[in-house]
């Protein structure tokens, strides 16, 4: 095998893949890159047997074939390269020569044969269905902070996607909190089960996707399948039952605020900062103003107060101010609504006006 392509070019792809393979694992084919040079293409192909990666490149192809290298120490060789052309070739079947072109440098690299990569999982042509980039990638950012890292609840590990009357809901949650995003595709969605998807798979898709036309998305019994642009992503899906997250959504909340979304969350940063482990900020809410404080007996105590639109009765609530903070950044409006009923019940956060998605927080004890 013998191609030449831009490094830039090349070294993009390969970061990819890195971010993928697992660098922990005793298999050393699953550290490695899978690289297919034939007609004026370089397919690049990486997984971790979880979430798989594949793509293609323009590149000169000079000799067909197919091996496998070392893609932490392939993709360190890129870096130290200057920007130009590169030229590979495999030398037998267990060294690739890296040599960038009109440069007197020189990496020799070993390789694993091709046939020793693992097969990736495929869908069949008529189980995908089209999704705006776009909307998805706001899907997964309004949902992807609130999924729990508790490892022995590892049915609340990812986020729960279904069709629910032609309408795409995910939902996230880690007991704590919840974050739900409804939107209508452009065109009919295929019928799906319910399904819990992995946060890496889905921070994948929100890094690489431009955000301008549609995925293609395949949903089987076990994996996830989406296509864009010259890309395929797939994921093994996370088998458990995703709690019911209907149960959760208050059906009535009597009162209500708004304030200012930057305003609060610039308040928020600078009081959090004498929080320590308990992550806990107290909200006294005052007709037309908001006083939030912290307080930490070993290091000190801050508060600021801010102008809101309420006119409820007085009380404070406690709150886990990271499960305030995350979905601010979220949030597009200007504005935040949140509502509430009593101190020790959900609170609601949402743009102002409202939209397609909303957060929910448990507040945490008062003292």
């Amino acid at each position: 095998m013998k191609f030449v392509c831009d490094k830039d070019v090349i070294m993009r792809e390969i970061s990819v893949a890195a971010d993928i393979i697992s660098s922990k694992t005793t298999l050393s084919i699953l550290s490695n890159v899978l690289m297919e040079a034939s007609d004026q293409s370089l397919k690049i192909r990486a997984t971790d047997l979880k979430v798989s990666f594949e793509t293609a490149i323009p590149v000169t192809v000079e000799g067909e074939g197919r091996t496998t290298v070392f893609c932490d120490k392939l993709l360190g060789i890129l870096r130290s390269l200057p920007s130009g052309e590169v030229e590979f070739e495999t030398t037998g079947s267990d060294r690739m020569i890296i040599r960038p072109r009109g440069k007197k440098i020189d990496f020799r690299l070993k390789c694993i044969e091709a046939d020793k990569f693992p097969e990736i999982q495929l869908a069949v042509e008529d189980a995908y269905w089209e999704f705006p980039q776009k909307e998805f990638i706001e899907m997964i950012s309004q949902t992807v902070f609130a999924v729990s890292d508790d490892e022995t609840r590892y049915f609340m590990n990812g986020v729960y996607m279904e069709n629910q009357e032609g309408a795409l809901i995910m939902v996230a949650t880690d007991g704590r909190r919840l974050a739900l995003v409804k939107k209508y595709p452009t065109s009919e969605m295929k019928e799906f089960p319910g399904i819990i998807v992995p946060p890496k798979v889905l921070t994948l898709i929100r890094k690489q996707a431009s955000g301008e036309g549609s995925f293609a998305i395949a949903v089987t019994e076990k994996n996830l399948f989406v296509r864009f642009e010259n890309q395929k992503i797939s994921s093994a899906l996370i088998d458990g039952q995703f709690p019911n997250y209907r149960r959760v959504i208050p059906e009535e909340q009597i009162h209500e605020l708004t304030v200012s979304r930057v305003e609060l969350a610039e308040a928020l940063r600078r009081v959090s900062l004498l929080v320590e482990k308990s992550r806990r900020i107290y909200v006294d809410l005052r007709p037309e103003a908001i006083l939030m404080r912290s307080e930490e007996t070993d290091i000190g105590a801050a508060s600021e107060e801010i102008s809101c639109d309420y006119t409820g009765p007085e009380l404070t609530i406690a709150l886990n101010y990271l499960y305030l903070s995350e979905p601010l950044k979220a949030i597009e409006s200007e504005r935040v609504k949140v509502r509430f009923t009593e101190s020790n019940k959900a609170v609601t956060l949402q743009p102002d006006p409202e939209s397609d998605y909303f957060h929910i927080v448990m507040p945490m004890q008062l003292d």
